[in-house]
């Protein structure tokens, strides 16, 4: 399939050739913020997902909310930790990544301590949940855009791989840990998270202020020394505390600074693209336990998760060059075509089957979430933090639709008594919706078709 979209915003240095083993090395050279970052990748979803996977059960079964209240307060909190990404790149363009990040993680941590009074009181949990969720989407943007600052466009790829592995790593082993004590020792549980995360803010708190933005292959300009006469004369208003320049210069020296609105420069295609994929792979996430379980065991379906786990954290960095140096048409191809082998192998219901139709779907996971973030930021001419809240918001809406759709679609198929229908529709959506989707924006944006 050939995308349409507009042309880049900046031009893109094509990535060095690098192979997986020599991409891994690159990783020995990285800084210490960007080290921390990554621990931090792991420990952030290590306890987010040792409570999150269990506030269905917390607010039905402890505090007796109805499972259709429950639903409710668990799509919004979903959609408001991915759709408030967007204002979560105006707050980073307005005070900067690192502080950013700080405020984003105060928030979370008074989210995770306010469970713990949550236990006896259901408006206070669902409040603790809400905190939490706006503090996810204060800090993901700001937290990828910090871990590429001013880093060249060729080690990006590696970077935002080894992030994702580490998130999936910990996304994976949180309810493990966690599973033995969320209904014995809650309130220790949500304790021991809080803790956490308040000692990840302090770490967070002695991380550098980044520097002002510059694309990485420009040299930085070196300050003019100023006329003495400039120099013997006070300081006017709307000048800088620190050089005789205007707010108004200051601005056109750093674009990352200015005031833009949210949705200016948005490169539609990897918008659009990031809204279907996750569309698509939600279907997986949200009913493959209720498919997999009464066909195999509770055991059986840990074991996909954990293989899934482990290729999606060890894959991952190991083809992130590969994916980077792929043209985006061919990258659509490859993933969309995964997506739907993984999912017409689900329809058979064998454990066999079930188990190959997550690799696939891991697979194509793999290579579509990574190529969307790295055509959006080419294709982008605002910051990184910007352009991280965009796809953000496209991820939550794909998965909101994706939630809406999805429980009438299985449930009519468990009805019908044929619930392998409901994959094969799925890898058929797969297979039809991108070429679709590309169509309708090259009628949209005639004439701005281009090849990547």
């Amino acid at each position: 399939m050939t995308p349409s979209a507009e042309p880049p915003g900046r031009l893109r240095s094509r990535p060095a050739r690098l192979t997986g083993r020599e991409g891994l090395k690159g990783l020995a050279g990285l800084s210490g913020p960007q080290y921390f970052l990554l621990a931090g990748s792991f420990l952030i979803p290590l306890g987010s997902f040792a409570v999150l996977p269990f506030m269905s059960v917390l607010l039905h079964e402890q505090l007796g909310m109805g499972l259709g209240a429950v639903g409710v307060v668990l799509a919004i909190a979903s959609f408001v930790q991915f759709a408030g990404g967007v204002l979560g790149a105006v707050v980073a363009e307005r005070i900067g990544l690192q502080r950013t990040m700080l405020l984003a993680l105060v928030i979370r941590t008074a989210g995770f301590a306010g469970f713990v009074p949550g236990l006896g009181h259901p408006a206070a949990a669902v409040s603790a949940l809400f905190l939490v969720s706006c503090g996810a989407a204060l800090y993901l943007p700001a937290n990828k855009a910090y871990l590429v600052h001013r880093v060249a466009d060729e080690r990006r790829p590696l970077l935002l791989s080894a992030s994702g592995s580490a998130l999936n790593a910990g996304i994976a082993l949180g309810p493990i840990a966690a599973a033995p004590f969320v209904l014995s020792a809650s309130a220790g549980l949500f304790t021991a998270v809080a803790v956490l995360f308040a000692a990840i803010t302090v770490g967070h708190a002695l991380l550098p202020v980044e520097a002002p933005d510059h694309h990485p292959e420009e040299p930085e300009r070196p300050q003019e020394p100023r006329t003495p006469k400039e120099a013997g004369q006070p300081k006017e208003a709307g000048h800088t505390a620190d050089s005789g320049h205007t707010e108004e210069g200051v601005e056109a020296q750093h674009p990352s600074r200015r005031r833009e609105k949210p949705f200016a420069g948005l490169p539609v295609l990897p918008f659009a693209v990031t809204v279907l994929s996750l569309y698509v792979f939600m279907f997986f996430q949200h009913y493959l336990a209720v498919y997999a379980v009464p066909r195999t065991s509770t055991e059986f379906y840990g074991l996909v998760l954990a293989l899934y786990a482990v290729l999606l954290v060890v894959a991952q960095p190991l083809l992130s060059d590969w994916i980077a140096r792929m043209p985006y048409a061919r990258a659509l191809r490859v993933g969309f075509a995964a997506l739907a082998a993984g999912m017409a192998t689900l329809a058979l219901g064998r454990p066999a089957a079930l188990l190959a139709g997550a690799l696939l779907i891991c697979l194509g996971e793999i290579v579509l979430f990574l190529k969307n973030d790295l055509e959006a930021l080419a294709r982008s001419p605002r910051s990184p933090a910007v352009v991280f809240g965009h796809q953000r918001l496209a991820a939550g809406i794909g998965a909101f639709a994706s939630g809406i759709a999805g429980g009438e679609g299985y449930g009519l198929a468990e009805r019908s008594g044929c619930p392998g229908l409901f994959w094969a529709a799925v890898a058929v959506q797969c297979a039809l919706l991108p070429p679709l989707l590309i169509r309708a924006l090259r009628r949209l944006r005639p004439g701005s078709t281009t090849e990547h």
